[in-house]
């Protein structure tokens, strides 16, 4: 794999020790962006903060908030590990995007991202540009946080695909289930509470992508 910089090229070597704009003062460039910038959109994507991502990759919180700044550069070896922290591959983050490629996703590498009581994975690709679909299940009573949040401002669809539901949106609340859906936009404060009779499982598509 060959790791493009600003101005230069980086070949990795087999045992991780190649760099990728350490020490230089120069940005790794992914997929025709800084490579720092990518990384923070898949962490605020995932709802992941710097610490929990820095200790699932055994960095400092301090170092990666550099790196997402584009401060400092990182070695392959640790790039490697919040990767896998974001659940991702290294080379996904220096793919583009291609439209109409075709991409799979395996049931068993799905990208996880647990809010509370809420287990939800990632169903699209981390190449996709243009929409992102989830999937999340709740066990009876579960919820996707006891506050309603907001994030970005792209247009949200949630489908409940078994069980019941509350889905809080703004001010308002509606029950939900099995077949029903709801749609509004991301930066509306919105959050959902399962049934306590039962779990629930959802499917949310947001287009495009909310970071």
């Amino acid at each position: 794999m060959e790791l493009r910089e600003e101005g230069q090229h980086v070949d990795a070597a087999s045992d991780g020790s190649a760099l990728v704009g350490e020490g230089s003062g120069e940005t790794a460039v992914a997929a025709g962006r800084p490579v720092g910038e990518v990384l923070r959109e898949l962490r605020i994507a995932r709802r992941l903060t710097l610490k929990t991502t820095a200790e699932r990759a055994g960095i400092s919180e301090s170092f990666l908030s550099q790196l997402e700044r584009g401060r400092v550069g990182t070695s392959l070896k640790s790039l490697q590990g919040i990767a896998a922290a974001l659940g991702v591959e290294v080379g996904d983050l220096f793919r583009a995007p291609e439209q109409g490629r075709t991409s799979v996703v395996r049931h068993d590498s799905r990208p996880e991202v647990s809010i509370g009581s809420l287990a939800k994975y990632q169903l699209t690709p981390v190449t996709a540009a243009q929409v992102e679909v989830f999937a999340g299940s709740l066990a009876p009573g579960g919820t996707a946080g006891d506050e309603p949040y907001s994030h970005g401002d792209s247009e949200e669809l949630l489908l409940v695909i078994a069980g019941e539901i509350k889905a809080v949106v703004g001010d308002e609340t509606w029950t939900l289930r099995t077949g029903d859906s709801i749609f509004y936009r991301s930066s509306e404060p919105h959050t959902l509470h399962a049934s306590e009779d039962g779990p629930a499982e959802v499917i949310w598509i947001i287009a495009p992508p909310s970071y």
